[in-house]
């Protein structure tokens, strides 16, 4: 870690517009494991995220001692269900962690209303949504605690890392150390390319600092945001045009103007037919995700009935810079083929 860490942090915040502190790590699950530590969660705390979403959401909270509160989503948008949320406040919740959905953070006002209602921290998990908007705002800009992705097949990727963004400067100067095993100020002695040898440690902190490499890489990337954008929009707004007129397919309830979209992802009928049908013709399509409480660890006796039927329904179609007109066109044919048979 050193110079081109610092510069990607620089031109993370000239590119977001915004005054918050940018610190970047080695992945988006250790920057939301990292906001999560730094915000002193223990054992017993518990922290509101849906259930549908990467297992990496979940391992983040049970990292820290917390426990997952598994929510359900709204069926039209997959985003968190505020009402659902709200009814499993109790006097040991202590953060809300809304999953950008697909990119989506549609209904992300009202976590800040019943965040501030309880006078709970908000961690965004924003790992796919890095350069995407919210009414006309930079996801980032604004907020509490929001922790990026830039894995390899994120909106941009530093081959792998992440970045936490925030405006609680004491939280900040935290997580600066924190990544860097809790060593007191090491992050402007390594900006400099120097280390410290006489130093302190007061809090826990883990090897999560990004390196130089990733950051060159993530550097190259930031420059070709725009290129990417452009690219996946108009998969997107293809796959809109051409799958609204087929009955067994339903869209959901995005602003897709502004989303840089990483993933695709649809309800439809006979999704496992469909699912294989696709992957007989070649097309790879997967499911995003498994509910987390369906899994071992996190299994609870909650009952999540909107989150359990979702998951029979949703796939993920391909989108990614890499993918051609040509190649789009043969996934929509054989999507219509399926249904017409």
């Amino acid at each position: 870690m050193g110079e081109q860490v610092s510069e990607f942090e620089k031109l993370i915040k000239n590119y977001l517009d915004t005054q918050f502190d940018v610190i970047c790590v080695s992945t988006g699950t250790s920057a939301l494991h990292l906001a999560l530590e730094c915000l002193g969660l223990s054992a017993g705390d518990e922290v509101l995220v849906p259930s549908l979403t990467y297992v990496a959401s979940f391992q983040a909270i049970s990292a820290t001692g917390a426990v997952p509160i598994s929510c359900e989503v709204n069926p039209t948008t997959l985003f968190l269900d505020i009402n659902d949320a709200e009814q499993k406040i109790t006097k040991r919740t202590k953060v809300i962690m809304p999953v950008h959905y697909a990119s989506s953070s549609k209904g992300m006002e009202e976590v800040y209303d019943l965040a501030t209602k309880y006078n709970l921290r908000v961690v965004e998990d924003a790992a796919q949504a890095f350069g995407c908007s919210r009414q006309g705002e930079k996801v980032g800009v604004s907020g509490d605690v929001i922790c990026f992705s830039f894995d390899g097949i994120k909106n941009i990727t530093s081959g792998e890392g992440g970045a936490i963004v925030t405006g609680d400067t004491t939280l900040a100067d935290k997580l600066k150390d924190s990544r860097l095993l809790g060593v007191k100020k090491d992050t402007e002695k390594r900006y400099l390319g120097q280390r410290s040898w006489d130093f302190d440690v007061e809090f826990q902190g883990f090897r999560y600092h990004m390196s130089n490499v990733h950051a060159a890489i993530g550097i190259e990337q930031l420059n070709r945001i725009e290129e990417f954008k452009t690219k996946r929009q108009l998969i997107v707004f293809k796959y809109l045009s051409d799958l609204l007129e087929i009955k067994q397919v339903e869209i959901l309830d995005f602003n897709y103007d502004e989303l840089i979209s990483h993933i695709f992802v649809i309800k439809v009928e006979q999704r496992n037919a469909l699912r294989d049908f696709l992957l007989a013709s070649g097309i790879e399509c997967g499911i995003h995700y498994k509910p987390n409480h369906l899994l071992t660890k996190y299994e609870c006796n909650c009952c999540l009935p909107v989150t359990e039927q979702l998951y029979t329904k949703i796939l993920t179609l391909p989108c990614h810079v890499d993918f051609t007109e040509d190649e789009q066109e043969y996934v929509i044919t054989k999507i219509r083929e399926f249904y017409e048979a």
